[in-house]
């Protein structure tokens, strides 16, 4: 596919530190309850570290206990879906539509939430610019 973000392997290597890189370009994941986003009450718009995207609202964020920031719905055609097979389980990761890069999984398990769906996505993956009244 092709992204309206595009750099080389080299490029991507370059901009992101070791452990960005593992999660953004090759679909690693962050441990649990480390990610600095993960308990963040901060007011604000959630980008993709990568390119910089807009990708969600911090009005969408909760509290789900998974370990990883939560958010039950993203802006407006920012994600790209992908059926993930991977480690035995049929998950659907989320990517970031405008660079490809991994920012985590979406799961159908409701959680109270107005859409019914736990976008789990990497602290890593993300960077918060916070609203001018926080």
């Amino acid at each position: 596919m092709a992204y309206h973000v595009e750099k080389t392997d080299e490029q991507w290597r370059e901009e992101l530190s070791p452990e960005e890189y593992a999660v953004l370009r090759k679909a690693g994941t962050e441990r649990a309850f480390v990610g600095t986003y993960t308990d963040t009450e901060t007011r604000g718009v959630y980008s993709c570290k990568a390119c910089q995207a807009k990708l969600f609202e911090s009005d969408t964020k909760f509290h789900s206990g998974c370990g990883w920031p939560s958010f039950y719905q993203p802006i407006t055609d920012t994600i790209e879906y992908i059926e993930d097979k991977s480690q035995g389980m049929k998950r659907v990761e989320v990517r970031c539509a405008s660079c490809g890069s991994h920012l985590g999984h979406v799961f159908p398990d409701g959680h109270g939430t107005p859409t019914g769906d736990r976008y789990c996505i990497n602290s890593i993956s993300l960077t918060l610019a916070p609203a001018d009244d926080a």
